[in-house]
């Protein structure tokens, strides 16, 4: 199984889909027009789309929101949050049923299901959780224009055959917000996973830059002296052990592509069934008898990676409160931790 959406190279290898550009003002600099400055840093920016990034505050001066006719100056610290995925501009709209636990007049939480590409990409022209959105508000609100808001509101994305939350936006400003909340890790994100092996400490956090792999350009891996890639950092704690798998909660601090994926298999810990990051063999354990037979039905049970994203918080872009949201561990996820919860205890029975 491949997910295509994941290995376009135009995508940015983040699950957040906005990348922060800082700069601080040379000495000796003439006061200067802040969308011309910008215009002549950015390479690619016009004027319209970077008077569009002030007036929707993703330009930041000194950390505050400014004017157009703002003028830098010496001494300024500049902050420019921008898209670094493509547009959405070819998007079909269809009728494809969505999962929405939440929803207001600025935002709305959908619950992803297994096997749904967020995104079209190479390989996935369409039948993508964008190609339900833009049915979605279409139909209900047919008021909201596409090219004022990418992607219809998309933020974040999770894999193909990662299940969970999602948040998305209706209006440019909320999304400009949330993007922020993300790039400055005060979103709460955390993921339950099955993965192979015991853990010898009950938690800890992995520090290691996630990028591409420089010889296989599908996969992405750690590089722990931050050579490549860009930093990441996940805490994970143990849940439950089962023997030879253990359930473990990951909380993100970052959010690289495949992130968790790549950083358990660092550690030696691949997730259950992850067929891109060695997971779906067996690990730990004997390869002979009833056991195999075993892992090769709980393989069947749930046939991709055994990862949710299970809560989802953040602080309300306009009223600023703050938002939870909890999503149940899907029906082929629960089976498998509930076959191998059984298979444990008769282990331990035996012993």
């Amino acid at each position: 199984m491949s997910e295509e959406i994941e290995l376009n190279d135009e995508l940015p290898e983040s699950e957040e889909l906005y990348e922060r550009l800082s700069m601080v003002i040379d000495r000796g600099q003439e006061p200067l027009r802040i969308d011309k400055f910008l215009m002549q840093r950015i390479e690619g920016a016009t004027r319209n789309k970077i008077q569009q990034a002030i007036e929707n505050e993703m330009v930041l001066v000194n950390e505050k929101p400014i004017k157009n006719n703002y003028k830098v100056k010496s001494g300024d610290k500049v902050i420019v949050y921008e898209t670094a995925s493509p547009e959405s501009s070819d998007i079909i709209p269809q009728d494809i049923p969505l999962n929405i636990v939440y929803e207001d007049d600025d935002l709305f939480v959908i619950d992803k299901p297994v096997g749904m590409v967020v995104h079209p990409g190479s390989g996935n022209p369409d039948g993508t959780l964008i190609n339900a959105v833009a049915y979605y508000i279409k139909t209900n609100y047919p008021e909201i224009d596409e090219s004022e808001l990418p992607r219809y509101g998309l933020v974040h994305r999770i894999d193909k055959n990662t299940s969970g939350l999602l948040v998305m936006a209706k209006k440019q400003k909320v999304m400009s917000d949330l993007a922020k909340q993300f790039f400055n890790h005060t979103v709460h994100r955390r993921y339950v996973a099955l993965v192979w092996g015991n853990f010898e400490e009950e938690q800890g956090t992995i520090e290691a830059h996630v990028g591409r792999h420089q010889r296989f350009r599908k996969l992405f891996t750690t590089y722990p002296d931050g050579d490549h890639g860009k930093d990441a950092i996940t805490h994970y704690k143990v849940l439950e052990n089962f023997n030879y798998v253990t359930l473990v909660e990951c909380r993100l601090e970052t959010g690289r592509t495949h992130q968790i994926r790549v950083h358990m298999q660092s550690i030696g810990h691949p997730l259950f069934n992850d067929d891109f990051y060695g997971g779906d063999r067996i690990v730990k354990g004997t390869i002979y008898t009833k056991y195999k037979q075993f892992v090769d039905n709980c393989f069947a049970l749930c046939p991709r990676q055994a990862l949710h994203a299970k809560e989802l918080g953040f602080k309300h872009p306009v009223t600023g409160k703050d938002m939870f949201f909890e999503s149940a561990i899907p029906e082929d996820m629960s089976s498998v931790i509930e076959k191998w919860r059984k298979y444990s205890q008769f282990k331990n029975a035996e012993e």
